[in-house]
C-alpha cells in the first residue's frame, strides 16, 4: 500500500503523533528502542531505497514536492505528516532547513562471510567522525564496518546525516565482547588485523603490501589504539607527517579514508 499522506497545521505542534520528533537536538531516541531518526532529503531517499521498517516520514511542503513520487511507490504502509516549516522546527527543538525527517528501525547486522576488508573503529566516540568515517568505509569498498563496544551510536541523528546515509546500508555490527570479537576476525573470518597508528616504527603506508584479507583498526583522535590492541595486530602502519608540519597526525576520517584508498586502489594485494 502507499504511505498515507497527511496535511497539518500549527496544531501539530502539540500533536502525539509527532512525539518522537520533539526536542530532537536535546536528546535522542532510547537506544534499546531500536529505532533511530534520519535526517535530510539525501538521506530519507536513501532510506527509502532500504527494506528498512520505517515508521513515519515527517516533511515540509517543499520536500513532500520532490519525495512524493517515492513515498507512493512505497509498498510500505506508514504515515508522512506534512507541516509548515515553523512547525516542524518547533518540534524538532532546532531549525531543519533541511525540511525532512523520518522515524525507522534498525537492521541487526553481521560481519559478512568472505569478507576481504572489514573497518574496525576503537572508541570512536565523535559522531561526526564516525559518520563521515563509514561514508568513507562505504564508498571505498569496505564490505563491513566492527565497532568496540564504547564507539558513538551510528544511528544517532547527525551521525546518519554525516555518513550520507551510508549506515542504511553498509553491515555495521557493535562488537559484545572485547577484544574477543576483534581476534574472531582474525581467527575466524581469517582477516588479518591492521593497525593505523602514529608510531614511527610502524610501516609507511606508501610501503606497505596488503594482505588479500584484512581488518583496518583505526582509534580515537588523541589516544589512537592502545597498546593492548597493537599487540594483536599482524602489521601497524602509519601515514608519515612531513618534518616540518606543525601538526603531528590527520583527522581520523580523512587518515581513514586515505589509509582505504591506498589498500584498495594503490598497493598491490599480497598472494
Amino acid at each position: 500500500m502507499p504511505s498515507r499522506i497527511h496535511f497539518l497545521g500549527d496544531s501539530a505542534l502539540n500533536d502525539e503523533r509527532l512525539a518522537d520528533y520533539r526536542d530532537l537536538q536535546d536528546r535522542r531516541l532510547c537506544s534499546d528502542s531500536g529505532r533511530f531518526v534520519a535526517e535530510s532529503e539525501l538521506v530519507v531517499r536513501k532510506l527509502l531505497a532500504t527494506d528498512l521498517v520505517i515508521e513515519s516520514v515527517l516533511l515540509t511542503a517543499p520536500r513532500l514536492a520532490s519525495l512524493e513520487p517515492l513515498l507512493m511507490a512505497s509498498r510500505a504502509d506508514f504515515p508522512t505528516f506534512v507541516v509548515p516549516q515553523g512547525v516542524m522546527d518547533g518540534i524538532a527543538g532546532f531549525h531543519v532547513h533541511r525540511g525532512c525527517l523520518a522515524i525507522a528501525h534498525k537492521r541487526k547486522a553481521r560481519i559478512p562471510e568472505h569478507s576481504r576488508l572489514v573497518v574496525v573503529l576503537v572508541d570512536l566516540v565523535d559522531v561526526d567522525n564516525l559518520g563521515a568515517m563509514a561514508r568513507n568505509a562505504a564508498a571505498l569498498g569496505a564490505d563491513a564496518i566492527m565497532l568496540s563496544p564504547t564507539c558513538a551510536d551510528p544511528f544517532y541523528r547527525k551521525a546518519v546525516r554525516t555518513s550520507a546515509g551510508a549506515v542504511l546500508s553498509l553491515p555495521i555490527v557493535r562488537a559484545s565482547s572485547w577484544p574477543a570479537d576483534l581476534i574472531a576476525l582474525r581467527d575466524e573470518h581469517e582477516l588479518a588485523l591492521v593497525g593505523a597508528v602514529l608510531d614511527a616504527e610502524a610501516v609507511p603506508l606508501a610501503d606497505f603490501t596488503p594482505p588479500p584479507r584484512l581488518a583496518l583498526l583505526l582509534g580515537a583522535e588523541g589516544p589512537g589504539l592502545s597498546e593492548n590492541i597493537k599487540v594483536l595486530c599482524d602489521a601497524l602502519v602509519t601515514i608519515p607527517m612531513a618534518k616540518s608540519a606543525a601538526v603531528d597526525s590527520l583527522n581520523v576520517a580523512t587518515a581513514g579514508a586515505l589509509f582505504l584508498y591506498h589498500l584498495v586502489h594503490i598497493a598491490p594485494r599480497g598472494s
